[in-house]
């Protein structure tokens, strides 16, 4: 989630698809590692995944109570904000839309602030999170996460740049209004559309 960059590139990299690439992006193979401060120790024991904030009903997980819910994958396309993409990622989770069916996030949540174990934060619009391909992902590519790709629960949002995607993810609070996350507080943009290269303020 910094510009410390720990992967390597690919040896060889893959052919460009212009129509999948955003402006200013080039494709790799790899998957960077990009970590602010410590990954966080987690025991799946006491994990827990609380939704809350402007919901009819708050609601918290345990690790049973959410790999007991339906299962869904999704291939999609990943594109960083420091100018890498990376293409067909397949992800195993929940889908978004199942989680709120037991919130039920009430008519006037019209943004949800994601928070990690760790002290991490982002915010997304709600309108974002319902897309189809939106999921809290525990595997990627047939594995479950790494630790340093936010193991064991991340939460994935293709259309945006991966800082919205939030490692480690503990909880989502639905809000009336827009606020900063982390990086949006240190100049991100509030929203970070790849397409329209919202990369900073």
């Amino acid at each position: 989630m910094t510009p410390d960059v720990f992967g390597r590139r690919a040896r060889q990299e893959p052919k460009q698809d212009s129509s999948r690439l955003p402006p200013g992006q080039r494709l790799t193979k790899n998957w960077p590692i990009f970590i602010e401060g410590r990954i966080p120790k987690i025991e799946l024991a006491t994990w827990r995944l609380t939704l809350e904030g402007l919901v009819e009903e708050e609601v918290e997980f345990t690790w049973e109570r959410f790999m007991a819910l339906p299962q869904t994958s999704v291939t999609s396309d990943v594109h960083c904000v420091t100018r890498w993409s990376r293409f067909e990622n397949r992800w195993e989770g929940v889908a978004l839309s199942e989680l709120l069916k037991h919130v039920r996030p009430k008519p006037e949540a019209r943004h949800v602030m994601v928070h990690s174990y760790g002290g991490y934060s982002t915010n997304v619009a709600l309108a974002d999170l319902l897309s189809d391909d939106v999921l809290l992902a525990h595997s990627h590519d047939g594995k479950p996460l790494t630790p340093e790709h936010g193991w064991p629960l991340r939460l994935v949002v293709p259309k945006l740049y991966f800082w919205k995607s939030a490692k480690w993810v503990r909880s989502l609070v639905f809000m009336g209004r827009d606020r900063p996350g982390f990086w949006e507080a240190r100049g991100y943009h509030l929203r970070g559309d790849p397409w329209k290269e919202e990369r900073y303020v």
